[in-house]
């Protein structure tokens, strides 16, 4: 039996069949407001940026942390990476240099740290990844830096929890 133009296919008598996937894409769902565009960077033609990485077990760092320029915590790693580097791809470093991180129930939590108009610093989470990410327990890690609005300039705070 061919169903008319205008009336959806039903299975069975039951519920109409979903619209198909052929013809034009409709508008992309709203979530809130819409994220910068980003565009990946070609990294054999663009210069790395310094980041400054600070890890802390247990919790992030608190703002009064960062108040005293030249003052920052200790426990600094200095990446250079690109706009495009996810938290994936931070998250491989951080591995590298804090053993914690590497165990197996690890999560590390990001938070980028940037001064106010005021001049005082602010501690803002952005995201949170496994140590070892699976299917059943995704992650942050696909973001990128330059979508999550981070600056050139701001720091990186990193809780392994």
């Amino acid at each position: 039996m061919a169903a008319r133009v205008g009336e959806g296919q039903r299975r069975g008598g039951g519920r109409p069949l979903p619209p198909s996937a052929r013809g034009p894409p409709g508008p992309p769902p709203v979530h809130g407001k819409p994220g910068p565009r980003f565009e990946p960077v070609d990294r054999e033609k663009t210069c790395p940026l310094l980041l400054r990485v600070f890890t802390k077990i247990g919790g992030h760092h608190n703002q009064t942390d960062f108040a005293v320029r030249g003052k920052e915590p200790k426990d600094e790693v200095q990446i250079y990476t690109w706009m495009d580097a996810t938290l994936r791809e931070l998250t491989d470093l951080v591995k590298e240099v804090a053993p914690e991180a590497r165990r197996r129930d690890a999560m590390l939590s990001f938070a980028f740290v940037y001064p106010t108009k005021t001049g005082h610093f602010t501690v803002k989470e952005v995201g949170k990844t496994l140590s070892y990410p699976n299917a059943r327990r995704p992650d942050d890690g696909s973001k990128a830096l330059g979508s999550l609005s981070f600056e050139i300039g701001d720091y990186l705070d990193v809780a392994i929890l």
